[in-house]
């Protein structure tokens, strides 16, 4: 089992570095050009133009990877590779459609957030829907640490499920703000969940998983400062589907909350800021948000953002692995 997860690693790593080879020219030509926020840190103001959308080639490498080492699962009946990756892959498209307005339109305005939040819990369901028709999804909610499993009701859980998918799509989302921070810190939590189902010796669990390690590895060639190219929303809200579905996938969703720490004090740090802002009628909480932006204000570098965030989430995710050994 380890040989067929490494194996899948591999093959995505090669497939997504040889596909940023020809995917970065062509967004050059075709313009796809990243806009800058004009309220963001003044040096940003240089990567104006840096292709954006670059996260196709992670979500294709990482495919093809699932679907060739998956392949004899799925003759067998096995599909949980699958509808995980396809579940990502419908926010990858919703990141997608975004992109591809903004930069057709020359602006860092692509599909309202209403547009986006309606998209986002209609996947949300049709994924929660489906797990739990083929009995892949429980009502019984796993809280690591403790140790208990409590029951809750369907519709109360289905809810929460549908809260927790799209909030955690949009704080991976908030969490690329920087070159290779969003590929850093997610690689590493698609690591622990890695290792965490080929601890449980459930390959089924641990292809997809392995597969996008392998694209984000690659990736973060091309994405590591200065960067080649940005992921886009269209990779950045793949990634979240991707991190939400593995939370559901292995029965445990409350195990985000530790792996996924950074995307959580990111979406804090800007729900304090826009929060402070209104009751103070104007005044600001942090320098700019979300956190990572104030620390660069603050005065550290990108390199030492990617460093320090994904070494917290290392230690996070070593900790929720050793939480999690008793599930099964």
């Amino acid at each position: 089992m380890t040989t067929q997860v490494l194996t899948v690693l591999a093959i995505s790593f090669v497939l997504t570095l040889v596909i940023g080879k020809f995917l970065i020219p062509e967004l050059r030509k075709l313009k796809a050009g990243q806009e800058i926020r004009e309220d963001g840190p003044t040096w940003h103001a240089g990567k104006a133009g840096t292709p954006t959308m670059g996260g196709i080639m992670f979500i294709l490498g990482a495919g093809v990877a699932v679907f060739a080492m998956g392949w004899g699962m799925m003759i067998d009946g096995v599909f949980t590779h699958l509808y995980v990756y396809l579940f990502a892959l419908i926010f990858g498209l919703i990141g997608f459609v975004d992109d591809y307005r903004k930069v057709r339109q020359h602006q860092n305005e692509g599909l309202t957030a209403r547009q986006k939040f309606l998209l986002q819990l209609l996947a949300a369901v049709v994924f929660l829907c489906l797990m739990r028709y083929e009995g892949l999804l429980t009502n019984l909610l796993y809280v690591p640490f403790v140790g208990i499993t409590l029951e809750i009701n369907w519709i109360v859980y289905l809810v929460f499920a549908a809260f927790v998918i799209v909030g955690c799509v949009n704080a991976v989302n908030l969490t690329d703000g920087i070159d290779g921070l969003a590929c850093s810190v997610t690689f590493v939590v698609m690591a622990f969940f890695t290792v965490t189902a080929v601890s449980w010796e459930m390959l089924d669990l641990a292809l997809f998983p392995a597969a996008l390690t392998g694209g984000l590895a690659a990736f973060f060639v091309y994405n590591h400062h200065p960067a080649k190219t940005f992921m886009g929303d269209t990779g950045s809200l793949f990634l979240g589907g991707a991190v939400a579905a593995m939370g559901f996938a292995m029965d445990m969703p409350l195990i985000l909350v530790p792996v996924g720490i950074i995307y959580i004090a990111e979406t804090l740090s800007d729900i304090i800021q826009v929060g402070y802002f209104k009751a103070t009628h104007g005044k600001r909480f942090f320098k700019m948000a979300p956190l990572h932006h104030h620390l660069e204000l603050s005065g550290w570098s990108e390199g030492k953002l990617v460093a320090v965030f994904s070494g917290i989430t290392l230690v996070c995710c070593l900790l929720a692995y050793f939480a999690v050994q008793g599930r099964y």
